[in-house]
């Protein structure tokens, strides 16, 4: 080994060395945050690093702000036909075939944030192992700087949001989360001009609560009566109330602040335990059941409750549904924004290609955050890119045996 070349990583130094970057990075900026990192992989015997996070539509990851930066790095990389996209769809680390450089995902419990690239040649078990640490690390430290770092939230977008679109934003939300018996996950278009949908979801000992919304209109009322809705939804649940008084609170809170106007929203609930599914459906697309790589028709099509906002279920608490899953099912909730997209010709999405969409997702092994990033490119490429609705899905998996 020449005087030039990185010193191979050991195993006793790598707790040493993350526990130095954890410590400094307390006072670090978002700006220093990748400079961290990469001092630390070249202390453990890499060339260097790289962080990328994933933009807020999941198609390019964009570099942070790091000393060396080459101006064509700076434009960030297409998730798809990439190696560091391969890394973040599919999670996990993929190697350059010179074995030049690894990517490795970073994720946060079951969200997907980005990548970390480390460089350098012959990137050994020893440096993988390193990679995989230093990824987890750089992962938690972007999620704790984000709720008062500026500089992260803006390399996730590359346009401006509309104020509804910030106002929702700021309300949702991870869009995937997970335990090792369940998952959820989350998308809406158009991101950055999002109207009046918003979801929820969360896990409450044992249980996954789960909402979609979807407000009348496309302003700032709209964005204001999905954030209300939001906020009457956790205020009761976290209370101990049930689905019922979920609806019943939403319904409550419209028809005091933002009287005349309706809202559809399915408010639902998984036992991640045994399976049993219970939701209520508000005037809104029933749930779609996906079983062994196909659409159970009609498993979970109920009669809906009226639309919430005038105020019906202030008076008599609705009553639920109740389904019970096997061990692989998936739920699919979506708007009326996914299946009335129409191309430029008046063609209709419609729920054949949706479901299509997802079966395929399904057959090839793709996890649900995955299935639904792809489904949406595919909604959006219909419409060329220019959604009349909001457009939103909630995907669920029960996995019981993790």
């Amino acid at each position: 080994m020449t005087g030039h070349e990185p010193a191979p990583a050991a195993p006793d130094r790598l707790g040493p060395v993350l526990a130095g970057v954890l410590e400094r990075s307390h006072g670090a900026s978002a700006v220093q945050m990748a400079g961290l990192i990469d001092e630390a992989a070249r202390t453990l015997g890499a060339g260097g690093s790289r962080l990328y996070l994933v933009d807020v539509q999941q198609r390019r990851l964009v570099p942070l702000p790091q000393p060396g930066l080459a101006a064509d790095e700076r434009e960030g990389i297409d998730i798809d036909g990439s190696l560091a996209g391969l890394a973040y769809r599919g999670q996990r680390v993929q190697q350059a075939r010179d074995e030049a450089a690894a990517w490795f995902p970073m994720v946060d419990g079951v969200e997907r944030v980005g990548v970390l690239r480390l460089s350098g040649p012959g990137l050994g078990p020893a440096l993988t192992t390193a990679g995989r640490a230093l990824a987890s690390l750089a992962t938690l430290l972007v999620v704790s700087k984000s709720s008062h770092h500026d500089l992260l939230v803006q390399r996730e977008r590359v346009l401006p949001m509309t104020l509804q679109a910030e106002l929702l934003w700021a309300f949702l939300p991870p869009r995937t989360i997970g335990t090792e018996r369940a998952t959820s996950a989350a998308v809406l278009e158009p991101a950055y001009d999002i109207g009046g949908d918003a979801f929820d979801h969360c896990f409450i000992d044992g249980t996954l609560h789960l909402t979609l919304l979807d407000a009348m209109g496309h302003d700032f009322a709209s964005g204001g009566m999905s954030a209300a809705g939001l906020a009457a939804c956790r205020s009761t649940r976290r209370a101990g109330g049930s689905i019922s008084d979920i609806v019943t609170a939403i319904d409550r809170t419209l028809v005091r602040w933002i009287p005349d106007r309706l809202m559809t929203a399915v408010i639902a609930e998984l036992d991640t335990e045994h399976g049993d599914f219970v939701w209520v459906n508000c005037g809104h697309p029933p749930p779609l059941l996906i079983r062994e790589g196909r659409v159970v028709p009609g498993a979970l099509e109920r009669p809906a409750r009226l639309p919430l906002g005038f105020g019906f279920h202030d008076r008599e608490s609705p009553a639920v549904d109740r389904a019970r899953l096997q061990p692989g099912d998936r739920v699919l909730v979506h708007s009326d924004g996914i299946t009335e997209a129409r191309s430029p010709d008046g063609d209709l999405f419609g729920e054949r290609r949706l479901t299509d969409s997802v079966i395929r997702s399904t057959a090839s092994g793709e996890s649900a955050p995955e299935a639904l990033r792809r489904l949406v490119q595919d909604v959006l490429v219909h419409q060329e890119h220019r959604l009349r609705d909001d457009a939103t899905i909630l995907l669920t998996e029960w996995h019981p045996a993790g």
